[in-house]
């Protein structure tokens, strides 16, 4: 059928709580050829902007989302077609486009999944989605928090079971840090296994995240059955310094963006809303409190006290990923293993590579985790 050759591009769902988004502004004019993973459009969240790749090829054949209108989820945003297919068949795909329904199982998955356990180390706040038979963990860096995984834990939930977790001191979880080291952290991260009765998984872990993975596949080398690595610290000394104590530090939008943007190549993407849930953070009671401990105790002067990669050696199958722009940590730091591990340098992006370059992410993700 001719339908067939027609592609919807539609408002993605990222996150756990995503119901609906705002298109900034088309990457792509109508009439232009498009590749599988080019970058189509522009979209704002209420967690952070971000790009809606080609899932198929084919021609732009027509704009439907309007700039700076806001869409539910699977609205209708554009159509991919082959150049032979008339223009009455694609009004007719516009005009009889309607918003697939979800059922019961895909209202439960719209709504917040996240979850509350104790452990020794404090109440700690996750996020569980899918139910492969391999576990795998999400952990992030400082002064992040489960979000930071929006655009990754699903696609990692379609091969295994999946949890992102808030560290000590972060997003909900309890916020005092009882020992700011990596092997505070790393016990805190093994306490959160053992609440949730998972044995051994896989960890995949951002920044301050690799180098807590890192440690706990070094310590329990029996709970790791591999690490994924993603603009890790733990591998070098350089860090940004400013960025860390302008993190601590920031009381206001006018300080705080400015930080938040050296995050990304493309600063853009640090959209109000980002900025405002950051500092919403910062004020909550405690947060000044663990981030000062944490960057005294692993960032002191602006170096990295702890290098649990220095010299590391039977370690599980490890994927370095890394941002060739990223500005807080240097993406030489990716061949500090040799040839233990895999790395991928990815271009265009920077220290939130998981975000900018998610689709690109995912698939190294998917391949070097077992299904």
């Amino acid at each position: 059928m001719i339908t067939e050759r027609i592609k919807p591009i539609v408002m993605p769902k990222w996150g756990l709580s995503m119901s609906e988004g705002k298109v900034t502004g088309w990457l792509k004019p109508a009439g232009a050829k498009v590749a599988v993973g080019d970058e189509i459009l522009e979209v704002e969240t209420d967690k952070i902007a971000g790009v809606v790749e080609a899932g198929d090829a084919g021609t732009l054949r027509r704009v439907v989302g309007e700039p700076d209108a806001v869409y539910p989820v699977k609205a209708l945003l554009g159509v991919l077609a082959d150049e032979d297919v008339p223009e009455a068949e694609i009004d007719a795909f516009v005009a009889g486009y309607v918003v697939p329904a979800g059922d019961e199982d895909e209202a439960a998955e719209a709504a917040p999944q996240y979850a509350f356990i104790d452990t020794p180390e404090g109440q700690l706040r996750y996020a569980r989605r899918g139910e492969g038979s391999e576990a795998v963990i999400l952990v992030h860096g400082f002064g992040g928090d489960l979000d930071n995984w929006l655009f990754n834990i699903d696609a990692l939930a379609a091969r295994a079971s999946v949890h992102a977790l808030d560290l000590p001191g972060h997003g909900q979880s309890d916020k005092a840090v009882k020992e700011p080291t990596l092997a505070g952290l790393s016990r805190a991260l093994l306490g959160f296994m053992e609440a949730l009765g998972i044995d051994a998984a896989h960890l995949v872990g951002h920044s301050m995240g690799g180098a807590v993975a890192l440690r706990t596949a070094l310590d329990a080398p029996q709970r790791v059955k591999s690490l994924s690595l993603i603009a890790s610290a733990g591998l070098g000394p350089e860090i940004d310094g400013d960025y860390i104590a302008g993190f601590v530090s920031a009381q206001g939008r006018r300080e705080l963006k400015p930080v938040l943007e050296k995050l990304f190549q493309d600063p853009g993407l640090v959209s109000r809303q980002l900025v405002d849930d950051v500092l919403k953070y910062k004020r909550l009671d405690g947060v000044d409190t663990a981030l000062a401990a944490l960057a005294a105790g692993l960032f002191p002067g602006g170096r990295q006290a702890e290098r649990p990669g220095a010299g590391a050696a039977g370690l599980p199958p490890v994927l370095v990923v890394w941002g060739a722009a990223d500005r807080i940590i240097p993406a030489a730091h990716a061949r500090a293993l040799g040839t233990g591990a895999k790395v991928e340098i990815v271009e265009g992006a920077g220290h939130m590579v998981q975000m900018e370059k998610a689709s690109r992410v995912n698939e190294l993700l998917l391949a070097h985790i077992p299904g």
